[in-house]
């Protein structure tokens, strides 16, 4: 009987080890399925992070998001408007093959700063209202990330065709959420030209002045949208003023033909904070702005603002008109772009009533690219009105026709459109855009004494030739002179005598080993009255001085009579020089304007160094 009950009691033990572990294992299976496996999103390259309305979330990126369509803005902070993948490989955290990523949504920043980096070009951006940054795909500890991300529309861009995580909108999303791109209504189309139309006269240059009330527009406001539209052509790049005609004698239809024009032209530009800039100056008897470069920031919102503009009325004073734009227009308060052209486009109708060619050289030697568009020019007795004949030669860039249009009738304006648009994005041909070679006149002083010898001399001369090669030279550009010294001192060429680099290269060429004494500080002084007092009054002044030895004479007085006088000067010592008497010619800090070599064959390895430093010093500086 005790047998059977210990067999019994070793039966019912079995029985529940056996259901406890089946109901451990069973527990286990149950926890497992209640926990499923976190799926990371993918998504496309073209998707932007402002799209997803998550603040952190992670996605698989597919290969190939380097491509330059997917645009980036920033660098390690990104604007939200930005390609998400495309900015994982411009921070380096993916590589072009792809791969997961960690994004977190951060503030927006009042400056986006481009660079290239990992094959990727980001743009700059001013200003946005959100922002991101991008870490390697690693969950965070006790972070729950989305297996399916919320978009800011109806629609996901999910990479799948089978993903469909699109989420109803809730309404702060619709606050950041981009408006729907509505057309502007366009401007109507001109009339189709009639006898009465191109035959009738225009009135005459000084006739009756006519202005309708309210005709004189107040600035314009700002209308920027809240998503940009297309980022523009970044190698089109241009500060761009419309200077256009709004005296009594065009007329409220031709008014109308040149406003629709306008509108043609910012279209093709694409306008952009990354591409080209547009503003509009209106004259008549006297300019005003419109808007400047700041005020819109894309081919739409410029597009509406030109619909607006009404006509001054007035004479045609187009040479003040281009006074105003060189004084006024150009300048950081309105948005003018460190490094980018400055362009002028000036419509005119028919012919001005004030003279331009004295105001155009100056618009050119401030580095604005002067271009004409002139409608119906004057044409038998009409010639007798015109105050300064051939007014677009003078005024213009350069007289090989570039910058000039000639349009036969306003009718045909429109043909010009794309003509203006390729002309105006050719910044190769820009020619009287200011940079650090073509904005300065430069000053060569030439230690000509005994220790030089013929041979090293002849070095020293390669040398100034080496320098003066990488400068645009013209009567308009940067212009070079030289003077020679040893006790004496002698003027080799001033800088109106060559207005061409090859005239130039050959003057240098023929300058003759003098001999002698080394007095530089005399020679100091003989450039300050001889050259640079003939140097332009907005034009950067620069002396390079190069010597083999220790002067006779002393360098300080003469070395700071040309710092005060705004001269900057680079101090090039070779063999004997002395480092100190060097460092005191050149400007402050030294480092960055005294140059030595031990022997005069190695004079060319400093030439790149000294053109860079005069660049980084040009670049350094604010422009108008």
């Amino acid at each position: 009987m005790g047998i059977v009950v210990r067999t019994m009691k070793a039966s019912v033990i079995e029985m529940f080890l056996v259901f406890l572990v089946t109901g451990i294992h069973s527990s286990k299976e149950i926890t497992r399925i209640k926990r499923p496996k976190f799926t990371v999103p993918q998504i496309n390259c073209d998707v932007k992070a402002g799209k997803i309305a998550d603040p952190e979330f992670m996605v698989k990126c597919p290969a190939g998001c380097q491509d330059p369509k997917y645009h980036v803005y920033g660098t390690a902070v990104y604007a939200s408007y930005s390609s998400v993948c495309g900015a994982a490989v411009h921070s380096g955290v993916l590589d072009h093959s792809g791969g997961k990523i960690l994004v977190r949504k951060v503030a927006g920043q009042s400056g986006y700063k481009g660079s290239y980096s990992n094959g990727v070009q980001s743009l700059s951006l001013p200003r946005w209202t959100a922002s991101f940054v991008i870490s390697e795909g690693k969950p965070k500890k006790g972070v729950t990330y989305p297996s399916a991300l919320t978009y800011s529309s109806s629609r996901s861009p999910a990479a799948n065709a089978g993903e469909t995580t699109a989420q109803p909108v809730t309404p702060t999303q619709v606050q950041t959420a981009t408006p729907a791109e509505t057309a502007p209504t366009p401007l109507p189309k001109p009339p189709e030209p009639t006898a009465s139309a191109t035959n009738s006269p225009r009135p005459q240059p000084l006739g009756h002045r006519s202005r309708e009330p309210g005709f004189i527009p107040k600035e314009e406001s700002s209308t920027q949208t809240v998503e940009p539209l297309p980022q523009g052509e970044p190698n089109c790049k241009v500060d761009l003023s419309f200077v256009i005609d709004g005296s009594s004698r065009i007329g409220k239809r031709r008014f109308q033909i040149q406003k629709q024009f306008l509108a043609a032209v910012a279209h093709a530009l694409d306008l952009s904070p990354a591409g080209p800039l547009m503003g509009v100056v209106q004259y008549g008897d006297n300019p005003a702005t419109q808007f400047n470069l700041k005020t819109h920031m894309n081919s739409r919102d410029v597009k509406a603002a030109i619909e607006k503009i009404a006509p001054r009325g007035g004479l045609s004073n187009v040479g003040r008109a281009l006074s105003f734009v060189t004084k006024h227009f150009f300048s950081k308060a309105n948005g003018n772009r460190h490094g980018a052209p400055n362009v002028a486009v000036v419509m005119v109708d028919g012919w001005p009533t004030d003279k331009v060619e004295e105001a155009s050289r100056l618009a050119r030697e401030s580095g604005i690219n002067v271009f004409f568009i002139t409608v119906e020019g004057a044409v038998g007795n009409e010639k007798q009105y015109v105050i300064e004949p051939n007014f677009a030669n003078k005024a213009v860039c350069r007289t090989n026709g570039f910058y000039s249009l000639k349009v036969q009738s306003w009718f045909s304006l429109h043909k010009s459109v794309q003509p203006l648009v390729k002309r105006v994005c050719d910044v190769d041909r820009l020619a009287c855009s200011r940079t650090c070679f073509n904005s300065a006149d430069i000053g060569f002083v030439i230690d000509g004494s005994s220790s030089v010898g013929t041979s090293n001399f002849y070095t020293v001369l390669q040398f100034v030739a080496n320098l003066s090669k990488a400068f645009e030279i013209s009567d308009t550009d940067t212009r070079i002179g030289a003077v020679q010294y040893t006790y004496e001192q002698r003027l080799e060429f001033a800088f109106d005598q060559y207005s061409s680099k090859p005239d130039i290269l050959n003057a240098i060429k023929r300058v003759g080993y003098w001999s002698g004494g080394t007095s530089t500080g005399a020679a100091i002084n003989f450039a300050l009255e001889q050259l640079f007092t003939k140097s332009k009054p907005n034009k950067r002044k620069l002396m390079i001085l190069i010597t083999d030895g220790r002067s006779y004479d002393d360098v300080r007085i003469p070395a700071m009579a040309a710092h005060q006088k705004g001269i900057i000067t680079y101090a090039i010592g070779v063999a004997w020089a002395a480092q100190d008497e060097l460092d005191v010619i050149a400007t402050h800090p030294a480092r960055d304007h005294a140059f030595f070599v031990d022997e005069f064959d190695n004079l060319y390895k400093s030439v790149p160094r000294i053109l860079q430093n005069i660049c980084a010093e040009f670049n350094s500086q604010p422009r108008n």
